[in-house]
Order: C-alpha cells, then structure tokens, then sequence
C-alpha cells in the first residue's frame, strides 16, 4: 500500500489537472503544481518584465481595426494562455517536491497577489476611456496608466474602502494642467477624468468660450481643425498659467457651457474641465467642485487604443501640446 501512495505521488499530474490549476493559478501555479519550481519563478519573473515593459512601451494597434471585443476576452484569454503555456511540460516533471501539494500551490499562489495589488494600489493603476469628454488628449477605447503615488493616497485609493483616512497621506498638491483621475463628488463609486484649470481660493468663468482666471482670459488661439465623429472640429491651442499648452475642442458657438457664472473654487478643492468643451460633464455643471481626497493619481502614459487609433503621439498624457 505504501509502495503504491509513493508512485500515486511521484506520477507525473494529469493533463486535465495541470490545465485547470494554470488557468486558476497561472502559469506560476501551474508549474509549482507539476514539481518545477524553478520554472514557476522564471515564469513569474518573465511574464511580469514583458508585462510592464509592454504597458511602459504600448501595445500596437490595428490601424482602423476596433479591437474593443477583445477586452471581453481579457478574464477568459489569460486562463487559456496559462495552461497552453505549462501542458507541455506536464508529464517532464514529478511532483514530488513538498510545494507541489495542493495546499502549498494555493498558498504560494495566493502570495503572489499582494506584490501585483500593491502595484495597483500605491503605484500605478490602468484605466480605460469610455467617453469623448477629453478629446482630442484622450480618445475613445484609449487605456492609460495612472500614477497613485503623483498625490499620495486617501481612502479612494485603495480597493474595498482599506485605508479608511480621512484626507491624505504623503499628499502633494497637484498642478494646473494636471489631467486627474478622480472619484465623482456625488457618487465615489464612479470615476472621471478631466484636466484641472482651477485651483483652491480662485475665480472661474467662461466668457465666449473662453477661459478665464481670477478675470484674466488664458492664451486661446486657432490650430486648425480635428476630425471628431466624421466631421471636422474647431481645434485650438490654450495655454495655461504656468505656461502647460494642450489641445481643446469647439464643436457649437454659443454652447451651454460657453458662457458661465463665476465659481469661486474652495479650499481644499479644484475646477475641472473637459478638453472637448461642449461634450463634457465637468465643474460647470454636474460635478462641481472635486475635493482634494477624491483624486485617485495623475494620468502619466497611455499604452493601447482598443479602436485601431494610433495613440503615440499622445502616449506622454501630461506633456504640453507642441507648437
């Protein structure tokens, strides 16, 4: 009976056991399951590098090409990847190393997690955009890296509400131009992107379209035109104090949003817009004012387009628009 267990142990795992622990567990699970430790640690390494080196480099686009049905592929593509990656070497190992037993899989695979939540969590953390309201900077099935750690951290920052703070932590303030990503004022839950013009004590109001600070109008001026939805949009160059340039959109003379009240922006506080002026829901109307430990981080780098559009002139999402 003995003799018998010894060999149950020392067989190679079966096929059909090895393809579900490394869609579950990856292919670090997978292998720590089959007996080939040093191929889990390899695995967990490699895969990590291509990982960040692909997001910091972009993942290529077919030009014209919508891609957004693959996103819904993106919890079932990594299970099969996983098991493709460990069935070949399913029957070259034994399984008779003490971190092959169930238990310990679960364990060291479990353990895995915390260096990839705290990435999320403390330094960056993707986002894809869903709307128009930061065209022509931001474009529809646009993914970005966002930095966590651009204003330190409040309790937005973390998932499921475990860092319950009130305010922030390691906070720096953030600067005009800044493009954020922020939870909105009356539902948490949800979050939005846009660009802050306004900072805490200041007056804001748009006077014909115009920006305008503390009564100064900001430098606006003509650059052409910017093919939105099939047909072509006023583009402009603003410039903010400070001197950070980005591109605007004018799609309607005299929009709602063209010519607004003054908002004194409160402490603690900022004014944000969106760059398509009069197809986005910013400070001037439904989100008001957004609270310093609403943001989340600062949008740094895009890295894919589900769409097909070409994203590399736009990759450096706070840099100034060139001349």
């Amino acid at each position: 009976m003995t003799q018998k267990s010894d060999q149950r142990e020392t067989a190679p795992r079966s096929m059909w056991s090895t393809a579900l622990v490394s869609a579950f567990g990856g292919p670090f699970g997978g292998f720590l399951w089959i007996g080939a430790g040093r191929l889990a640690v390899i695995s967990l390494v490699v895969i990590s590098a291509v990982v960040f080196a692909l997001t910091y480099i972009g993942f290529p686009v077919v030009s014209g090409v919508d891609l957004t049905w693959l996103t819904n592929l993106s919890s079932i593509a990594p299970k099969i990847l996983g098991a493709a990656f460990v069935l070949p070497f399913a029957r070259r190992f034994k399984p008779d190393k003490w971190y092959a037993h169930g238990l310990w899989v679960l364990v060291l695979v479990f353990l895995s997690y915390p260096a990839a939540l705290a990435i999320r969590t403390f330094l960056f953390q993707p986002f894809s955009i869903p709307s128009t309201s930061m065209v022509p900077t931001l474009q529809q099935g646009d993914y970005l890296l966002v930095s966590k750690m651009a204003y330190g951290y409040s309790r937005y920052s973390v998932p499921f509400g475990l860092l319950p703070i009130e305010g922030r932590i390691s906070g720096a303030e953030p600067k005009r131009g800044d493009v954020v990503v922020f939870k909105f004022p009356p539902d948490p839950s949800v979050d939005y992107i846009k660009r802050i013009v306004g900072l805490p004590g200041e007056k804001i109001q748009i006077v014909d379209g115009v920006l305008h600070i503390n009564d100064v109008a900001v430098g606006l001026e003509d650059a052409g035109t910017f093919s939105y939805e099939g047909n072509p949009a006023k583009l402009q160059r603003e410039t903010l104090p400070g001197g950070v340039t980005h591109y605007v959109l004018d799609l309607t003379e005299n929009s709602i949003g063209d010519n607004t009240r003054v908002f004194e922006v409160p402490e603690g506080h900022y004014f944000v817009l969106g760059d398509n002026r009069d197809n986005a829901s910013d400070s001037r109307f439904t989100v008001g004012f957004v609270p310093y430990e609403n943001l989340v981080g600062k949008a740094v780098r895009l890295f894919w387009n589900s769409k097909g559009n070409d994203y590399s002139p736009r990759q450096m999402v706070n840099g100034s628009a060139g001349g």
